[in-house]
């Protein structure tokens, strides 16, 4: 019978918990032309930098900046007064096997937690 097997069983509720939250980051097409600007440009860039490419105001775009470094898709740095925002090259390698494991296809190691 299809499905009888424990292969068929849910992850655990941390790791989706985890996952989830990736996710509903990424549910917002700023946020993903945030995130697609921060790791396409390789440097780290200032709010303004980031509000002129994605022609969005900057309170919009710190507030989703926000929410991509609560998830640590980001990271800030701060260089005297100015803050710098950079792609978390963790994340970015986790991501796509995290969509593998939810969607029950095999991966060479799970991730963990979205870490830099």
């Amino acid at each position: 019978m299809k499905g009888s097997n424990a292969t068929t069983s849910p992850l655990d509720r941390a790791t989706a918990t985890e996952y989830a939250s990736w996710f509903k980051a990424l549910a917002d097409p700023t946020r993903i032309q945030i995130v697609s600007l921060l790791a396409r440009n390789g440097e780290p860039m200032t709010v303004g930098q980031i509000v002129d490419a994605v022609d969005v105001g900057q309170s919009t775009v710190s507030a989703h900046l926000r929410q991509l470094a609560k998830v640590r898709f980001v990271l800030v740095e701060q260089r005297g007064t100015a803050s710098l925002y950079r792609i978390n090259g963790a994340c970015v390698e986790c991501f796509p096997s995290a969509a593998d494991v939810v969607m029950g296809r095999p991966v060479p190691v799970a991730p963990g937690p979205c870490e830099e």
